[in-house]
């Protein structure tokens, strides 16, 4: 019951109270997003929704345009605090979270719930074991259990084993706890970029070029 109706109708009386402070945000953010390198504002990332299903993400985009994808050894998306493809604005937004807020869109369309495991990349469902696969039988969130609890500080796979915990004990009370926990982690940035692995050889040269690049700049 509360899965499939009550958790619905609370993910949407937040979005709804929510949407002013979206707006608010947008209107101070987007100007300095678009002067910074003449991109577009959202970054409309394809994810894996619920039931294997893809759907468009949106965010406030942190990167420049044309970035390239650099992941780490586990898979994960590279993240560490001296990325030289993060913009000054971007990395406040990612400190702050505040990159995530445009999600309430998804949650009003029904893509995605507050609370809920983070949504992968589309190629990400073919790393998954069939444990890992429950988690594709919730919504994905804003925030989650390993967002609350970990951040970026666990490798990709532990994340995934987290994931399906969650959708095996969704509750009213777990989502609770994971919803002050998240406020907590934010306030106190913590775990903000990934520590628990890092990029290969080949990632590891193109990083060094784009910070020489920006040096030169």
């Amino acid at each position: 019951m509360y899965n499939r109706v009550i958790k619905r109708m609370i993910d949407i009386i937040i979005a709804l109270i929510g949407f002013p402070f979206f707006s608010l945000i947008f209107l101070v953010i987007a100007p300095i997003i678009y002067f910074t390198d003449r991109g577009p504002v959202f970054y409309n990332a394809p994810r894996l929704g619920r039931d294997g299903r893809s759907f468009k993400m949106f965010k406030f985009r942190s990167m420049r345009v044309n970035a390239p994808d650099i992941r780490n050894a586990d898979g994960s998306t590279y993240n560490g605090e001296d990325d030289p493809r993060v913009t000054r604005i971007g990395r406040f937004m990612r400190k702050t979270s505040l990159d995530e807020v445009p999600q309430l869109i998804n949650i009003l369309i029904g893509d995605m719930s507050l609370i809920g495991p983070r949504p992968d990349l589309l190629e990400d469902l073919y790393l998954y074991n069939d444990y890992q696969k429950k988690k594709l039988s919730v919504r994905p969130g804003i925030t989650g259990y390993n967002q609350a609890y970990h951040r970026n500080s666990i490798e990709q796979n532990e994340k995934f084993n987290n994931d399906a915990y969650y959708a095996e004990h969704i509750s009213f009370g777990l989502d609770v706890k994971i919803f002050f926990k998240t406020i907590q982690t934010v306030l106190s940035r913590e775990s903000v970029y990934n520590d628990a692995s890092a990029p290969d050889e080949e990632n590891q040269k193109e990083l060094e070029r784009l910070r020489a690049e920006n040096q030169r700049s």
